[in-house]
């Protein structure tokens, strides 16, 4: 390897001198830089400082009110998972107590933070959720006194308004113990119970119509409640108390009655599980519309092979891949056959896939179980239904062909180069025009297109029917 590479065995020959005079350089002009390098200075004076340094900047994140756009959230996060980072390796090694209380003044942040940006697509929150998961990996480490600890949670869900301490209780379950956990259920009650204040009230005025402020803030207070005793529950390892927070009716939603039964069945009360299962299963065949590869199925499966009914356990994984094409329930049927009768089952799977009436989904199927001839024969026969709009499913099957099958890979590209053209959908077009170039470098490769048009004719005739299409073919002759 060259001795110019930018590496960390070729910097550390720079020498101290000459990386400390690098650093001064780049980090001027940057705020996040700077913060950085001040972090790992105080880290090399020890825990303390570093503790230090992270409270004064959990505190001016506190204070700070300027909005947040999508622009800047990147960087948002990004220092926020660096602070995260200084915990994990200057703080939890040497003090787990200051980790733990750095990492709860981290969760505290959420509030303010989250009321000054946009977090539509969850990074902001997936931040808070890692501190969450860190003290879950402390919480053995942690000497607390439990009744405390216990009432911080309380306070801290019952206020929370953002997510950012769900999972809490499961995180600090080990560190509660019993007593804690106890205590924690009681109080919980307890609140539950009081009728909710002044200002929880007012929070409330103006959020519809169904109920009045003060109902509102009593729901809202016992679904919280509710959330409570069921993280306890299954701490304590009681299902009863899990069960009980759900009606008959809630036991057979395809949302609940899976957590339910794998509960029932970790405490091996098989028969139950398979009823509650069951009654999920029913309330689904009713519907329209089959959950794919739902935790429903494959819990309801766990039960037959804890029961022994094999018999209905195959026809049940058969039934769901037939229904779905998923792939989980084939491959878990095959493993339940005697040699040689899997490969006569494959086969028979394969041909009803090539079969099945979404070509997008039985395309997807082929692509990844793999059977790649197969899903070559299948676009040459059914080239007339591609969906060129589901560019996901096509791109991931035309760059699996691509080298064994170029005519098939080349049917794809073509599809989605004319839903792109066809529906004049501009933002594509520097994707469509790379398709276009990835078919001309097939073509040297395809001697036979049979029936379909040679690639000069393909476009041709895009040049007859989209002509005014000049943001494509600007991209397309450049």
């Amino acid at each position: 390897m060259s001795r110019k590479t930018l590496n960390t065995a070729n910097l550390e020959r720079l020498g101290a001198e000459k990386l400390a005079a690098l650093v001064m350089e780049l980090v001027q002009g940057s705020a996040a830089l700077q913060r950085r390098a001040r972090m790992e200075l105080s880290a090399a004076q020890g825990p303390k400082d570093v503790a230090a340094d992270l409270r004064k900047r959990f505190a001016t994140l506190r204070r700070a009110r300027s909005f947040v756009d999508w622009r800047g959230q990147r960087a948002l996060v990004k220092d926020l998972g660096s602070l995260l980072a200084m915990v994990e390796t200057s703080i939890i090694p040497h003090d787990p107590q200051e980790a733990f209380e750095l990492l709860w003044s981290f969760l505290q942040l959420a509030r303010p933070i989250h009321e000054r940006t946009d977090d539509s697509n969850g990074a902001v929150g997936d931040v808070f959720g890692q501190a969450v998961e860190m003290i879950a990996n402390l919480s053995p480490r942690l000497s607390l006194d439990v009744k405390a600890l216990a009432e911080r949670i309380l306070d801290a869900v019952a206020d929370a308004g953002y997510g950012e301490f769900d999972g809490i209780i499961p995180a600090l379950a080990e560190a509660l113990g019993p007593e804690g956990l106890e205590h924690l259920k009681q109080i919980t009650k307890t609140w539950a119970e009081a009728p909710p204040s002044p200002t929880t009230i007012a929070a409330f005025h103006g959020f519809g119509r169904a109920f009045s402020a003060e109902e509102a803030a009593k729901r809202a207070k016992q679904s919280t409640c509710n959330i409570i005793l069921s993280d306890i529950a299954d701490a304590q390892g009681d299902v009863d108390a899990y069960m009980a927070r759900y009606s008959a009716e809630q036991l057979t939603y395809a949302t609940i009655a899976p957590g339910v039964a794998e509960r029932l069945l970790t405490a091996g009360r098989v028969q139950e599980a398979y009823d509650i299962a069951c009654g999920a299963l029913e309330r689904e065949g009713d519907k329209t519309f089959r959950r794919f590869s739902s935790d429903l199925d494959e819990v309801y499966e766990d039960c037959l092979a804890q029961l022994g009914k094999t018999d209905d356990l195959k026809a049940h994984l058969w039934s769901v891949f037939e229904q779905v094409l998923d792939a989980r329930a084939l491959r878990k049927y095959l493993k339940m056959l005697p040699d040689f009768d899997d490969v006569e089952a494959e086969e028979k799977a394969l041909a009803l896939v090539t079969e099945y009436p979404d070509v997008s989904a039985a395309l997807g199927f082929l692509t990844d179980w793999p059977a790649h001839e197969r899903a070559s024969a299948f676009v040459l026969q059914r080239v007339e239904a591609l969906d060129g709009n589901d560019y996901i499913t096509l791109t991931h099957a035309a760059k699996a062909l691509d080298a064994r099958y170029p005519l098939a890979a080349t049917m794809l590209l073509r599809a989605m180069i004319e839903d792109t053209l066809t529906g004049g959908k501009s933002s594509r077009y520097r994707h469509a025009a790379r398709h276009l170039a990835e078919c001309q470098a097939a073509d040297v490769a395809i001697s036979d297109y049979g029936m379909l048009p040679p690639h000069g004719q393909f476009v041709a005739k895009l040049r007859q029917q989209h002509v005014r299409k000049y943001g494509f073919w600007g991209l397309v002759d450049d």
